[in-house]
């Protein structure tokens, strides 16, 4: 997972300082607001002196698929109030993803925090040297674009193992998207998400009412 953090930070550190913004911004960036998406958004918003407003709006409807994350990230196993803190802040997708799988039902709460602070260094780290070596890197390197997509197909992968045969809820999560698209395009993250989780909990109060049969 940190490795494919990197040609992802590499490219965020680059196109800081392409954008005319100091080096020392990418890392500082990567460090206090670690939200992977937003902060390619924040670099055009900030050249452009979009005002406070409007960035804070920005970052919610970008991220607003956090919310949905706390329903079942494993924020109980870990101990302490500076601990919760910095992993809710450090709750990144990927991380999300790693903690919840079958898998990960054993983990710890300090193997959690740890996980959550690599994987933060990484894209601290590499995008602080992408903004300070970036320039260096020749044009015919080809992939790094596509590293994002397919870190997340991996994980998709991963999560459609831990399902089981359980073919419902990727068909919720399809036709959560579709209805999304055709509906709110503008839109489509957070309403994707909502009809999503809706499905979800309709699905789990239908289930739970079903009488037992001895």
């Amino acid at each position: 997972m940190g490795l494919g953090f990197l040609p992802l930070g590499l490219a965020f550190g680059a196109l800081v300082t392409q954008s005319g913004l100091d080096w020392w911004w990418a890392g500082l960036s990567a460090s206090l607001i670690f939200g992977g998406s937003f902060e390619f958004l924040l670099i055009g918003m900030v050249t452009a002196t979009v005002p406070l407003a409007g960035i804070a709006m920005s970052a919610f409807l970008v991220n607003v698929r956090h919310v949905f994350y706390a329903l079942s990230f494993p924020l109980n196993r870990v101990t302490g109030h500076l601990g919760k803190t910095y992993s809710t802040f450090a709750m990144c997708d990927e991380a999300y993803a790693l903690t919840t799988g079958e898998q990960a039902r054993a983990w710890s709460g300090r193997r959690i925090l740890w996980l959550q602070l690599f994987l933060h260094l990484y894209w601290a780290g590499s995008s602080t040297a992408g903004a300070l070596l970036g320039s260096l890197i020749p044009d015919s390197v080809t992939g790094l674009d596509f590293a994002l997509t397919a870190l997340f197909t991996v994980l998709a992968l991963d999560a459609a193992r831990d399902l089981r045969g359980d073919l419902p809820t990727p068909a919720l999560a399809l036709l959560s998207a579709v209805a999304a698209r055709l509906l709110f395009p503008d839109e489509m993250l957070p309403t994707a998400f909502t009809l999503f989780t809706a499905a979800l909990l309709a699905r789990h109060l239908m289930t739970s009412r079903k009488p037992t049969h001895a």
